[in-house]
């Protein structure tokens, strides 16, 4: 006896496909989480209580553009591999329109800019004080970033 066909996946190969169904847990962009990062970081953390976002708004990962429930999952996603793959992105700077026309030959190219990211401080850190800061990685000490 043969046993029971095993349902097959919804487009299994179909790649397109399967990106097309994906936008619903598609995240913000690199180029948009710096432009927040360079510009509003302040009013991120700072947010009024908002009843329909996950913790009424009150905990929100600026460097990955999620919102957290409570301080101690946002704590703990501080320590995820996620959280330290999307840092890590983002010491580069962001792929910008000039810089494609640089690509194709219209200027000269430039070096992407390194720079030094920390992590977000706390409610209780940004209270007392504290804040993010972006600092551009000289290039002798790139080297040793690399190490």
């Amino acid at each position: 006896m043969g046993k029971p066909q095993r349902r097959k996946k919804m487009h299994f190969g179909d790649t397109h496909l399967q990106r097309r169904w994906r936008t619903r847990s598609r995240k913000r962009d690199l180029d948009l989480i710096d432009e927040d990062l360079k510009t509003k970081s302040e009013e991120l953390i700072n947010q009024n209580v908002d009843l329909d976002k996950p913790g009424f708004a009150q905990f929100y990962c600026i460097h990955c553009a999620k919102y957290f429930v409570d301080d101690h999952s946002i704590q703990a996603h501080y320590r995820t591999k996620v959280h330290k793959r999307r840092m890590k992105a983002l010491e580069l700077e962001p792929y910008t329109i000039e810089e494609s026309e640089r690509a194709a030959g219209h200027g000269t190219y430039a070096k992407p800019i390194k720079r030094k990211i920390e992590t977000q401080p706390s409610k209780e850190e940004f209270a007392s004080g504290k804040r993010m800061k972006l600092e551009v990685v000289p290039e002798k000490d790139e080297a040793k970033m690399e190490n």
